[in-house]
C-alpha cells in the first residue's frame, strides 16, 4: 500500500490535443505491469478535446459542472455531475465543457501493450461544437 499525500501540480493540456483552457491533474500513473491511468480534467467554458480515440476505451465521470460529449456520427450529448460515459475501444469521440459552464471529469483509461494511450485527429470545429442541444 502507498498513500500519496501530494501530487504534481495540474498541467495545461497541449494545444495539439485541445481547444481552449484544459488542465490535467494526474491522480494515478501506472506502475508496471499496470497500464491504467487516472486523472481529473478541468475544462474552462467552451474548451474541448480534439477528436480522438483510445485503443482500450475510456471511462469519464463528471464531478463538477456540465459538459458535452459526442461520438463520431452521433449527436452531441449533454453530460453533468454524476454522469458516467463509457467510450468503446477505437471509438472516435470528443468531450468538453458547455459553452458557458466549466466541467471537470475523472478519466480512467488503459494504455495498449505498446504504450499507446490515444490517437488524436483534427480539432472539433465551432460548427460541430455549436450543434449541442440547448440546455
Amino acid at each position: 500500500m502507498k498513500i500519496i499525500r501530494t501530487r504534481p501540480d495540474a498541467v495545461a493540456a497541449p494545444s495539439e490535443l485541445v481547444t481552449g483552457a484544459v488542465h490535467i491533474d494526474e491522480l494515478a500513473a501506472p506502475t508496471p505491469p499496470s497500464r491504467v491511468r487516472v486523472g481529473s480534467v478541468r475544462f474552462a467554458p467552451g474548451a474541448r478535446t480534439h477528436w480522438h480515440r483510445h485503443p482500450l476505451g475510456q471511462v469519464l465521470h463528471v464531478t463538477e459542472g456540465a459538459g458535452l460529449v459526442q461520438r463520431r456520427g452521433g449527436p452531441v450529448e449533454p453530460i453533468g455531475v454524476g454522469d458516467t460515459v463509457r467510450i468503446e475501444p477505437g471509438e472516435w469521440h470528443w468531450h468538453g465543457a458547455g459553452a458557458t459552464t466549466p466541467m471537470t471529469h475523472l478519466v480512467v483509461q488503459e494504455a495498449a501493450a505498446d504504450g499507446t494511450e490515444a490517437e488524436v485527429d483534427e480539432a472539433v470545429t465551432d460548427a460541430e461544437y455549436a450543434a449541442a442541444p440547448a440546455s
